[in-house]
């Protein structure tokens, strides 16, 4: 796991550095709240379906540059898993459920167009698991921890991001975002049927609504430097 995690700091470190060589006068750094839904699904679970709903909320840092690209860093709260009804009426009914609460760091870079009311972000996330629960035919699996696993602690993510302007500094965020190291290794074993293994990614999407501070301050900077 220390190569995924190393190209995530990599790709911070090489970001901020570039960030910090340009002109200060140019610059003000703009921050952001954010709050709203996943709806996730973990693929290679034999659960089908982004029935899983969670939280996801934080704050963002982001660095204009030039005159239509941000670089932003976020720390978030998600949660995400995976969710089966119950499906027959005896004692293995069917129904899962899995709850996977994650505090992530997100690195985008984000195009602005020319009016800023659209921008296309695609990014990568470091997550760290904080709580984990699990649950099968209505019974929760003791073994299933957050010190003993079978869960990773750590989520790596690929992002696609589209946001729009709602309102003055209000704007609606829609974010998919899919595991490229599996979080899981698990084996099955149904009675009567040879058993088989499946690798688990996370697989979600989310629904934000994000408040942009200091952006009318940005885009006066801004203007001015390319005035100059």
């Amino acid at each position: 796991m220390r190569l995924p995690f190393s190209l995530v700091i990599y790709t911070f470190a090489v970001s901020s550095s570039f960030l910090l060589s340009r002109p200060l006068s140019a610059q003000i750094i703009k921050g952001a709240v954010m709050a709203g839904f996943n709806i996730s699904q973990v693929d290679g679970d034999e659960v089908y379906g982004f029935h899983k709903m969670g939280l996801n909320i934080g704050a963002a840092a982001i660095t204009p540059i030039g005159k239509h690209f941000d670089f932003t860093l976020e720390t978030i709260y998600n949660q995400k898993g995976s969710y089966q009804k119950p499906q027959y009426n005896d004692s293995l009914t069917g129904e899962y459920s899995l709850k996977l609460n994650y505090v992530e760091v997100p690195v985008l870079f984000h195009y602005n167009d020319k009016a800023g009311l659209v921008s296309f972000g695609l990014g990568l996330s470091w997550g760290r698991l904080t709580g984990v629960k699990e649950y099968e035919h209505g019974h929760q699996i003791l073994t299933t921890t957050l010190s003993n696993g079978p869960y990773s602690k750590n989520d790596f993510d690929a992002l696609f991001d589209v946001s729009f302007r709602i309102w003055k500094r209000l704007r609606g965020d829609v974010r998919y975002a899919y595991s490229f190291i599996k979080i899981r290794t698990r084996e099955f074993h149904p009675p009567g049927v040879n058993p088989w293994t499946r690798y688990q990614y996370n697989n979600l999407w989310s629904f934000r609504v994000v408040y942009v501070i200091n952006e009318q301050i940005a885009e006066r900077i801004k203007r001015g430097a390319s005035l100059r």
